[in-house]
């Protein structure tokens, strides 16, 4: 799964890695510590090309009364994701890219502390996680939703989480936003051995009000 990450990339940069134009309301950054229901960037393909926006991350399905009128989707399970109602339709006609430097998880000790891990590419470049998002609300209140899609982990993750997000290759950005043609579920995949790193942090980052680049330095050096 993922339930937290981190972005540190410049809005301009991620305009220029992305081939992309740029929205105006767009989150502060950098944030290292990304929480549900904060709004996060998002890339998406239209007829007028890619867009870098924000979208709040907790999908809404339409038939929600409210953003707290059933669980919190902030992830969809790439296994089921076609055929859960709240999911179907956009993983079909509504995909996205959500970049990050890289995410949170967590193991538990004998006591049951939360012990927190921080995960990035092994190559040190961004990560670009498969998401799809949702229209949500009234219409004089419309916000975009989204939710990041998940995968039984690799090898690299396995020993501290069965689960990961889809970690998209540049190759297959333009197959899941839809720019490529069919067949954007072969890009649901673990990423491969070797490709990622992961480190203790500091028991910090366990609170979601944490801030600051000390939350991804590892626990040695804290």
């Amino acid at each position: 799964m993922c339930g937290r990450f981190a972005l540190t990339l410049p809005p301009d940069a991620m305009a220029q890695l992305f081939a992309a134009t740029l929205a105006n309301d767009l989150p502060d950054l950098p944030d290292h510590n990304i929480c549900p229901t904060n709004r996060v960037l998002t890339v998406v393909s239209g007829a007028q090309g890619r867009r870098v926006g924000a979208m709040r991350w907790g999908f809404l399905p339409h038939w929600y009364a409210s953003p707290t009128d059933g669980p919190l989707l902030i992830n969809a399970r790439a296994e089921t994701i076609a055929d859960k109602p709240a999911f179907a339709r956009a993983v079909r006609q509504r995909r996205c890219l959500i970049p990050a430097d890289g995410f949170y998880e967590w193991t538990k000790d004998e006591g049951g502390n939360r012990l927190p891990w921080y995960v990035s590419r092994s190559d040190g470049a961004p990560m670009v996680f498969a998401g799809i998002w949702q229209m949500w609300g009234p219409e004089e209140a419309r916000m975009p939703t989204c939710a990041i899609v998940t995968v039984a982990a690799g090898p690299d993750i396995e020993p501290i989480h069965h689960r990961q997000p889809v970690i998209l290759p540049s190759d297959h950005w333009a197959l899941w936003l839809g720019e490529a043609g069919t067949g954007a579920a072969t890009c649901l995949q673990a990423a491969p051995k070797g490709s990622l790193l992961a480190w203790r942090v500091d028991a910090r980052v366990n609170s979601n009000r944490a801030s600051g680049a000390d939350l991804i330095r590892p626990l040695d050096d804290v």
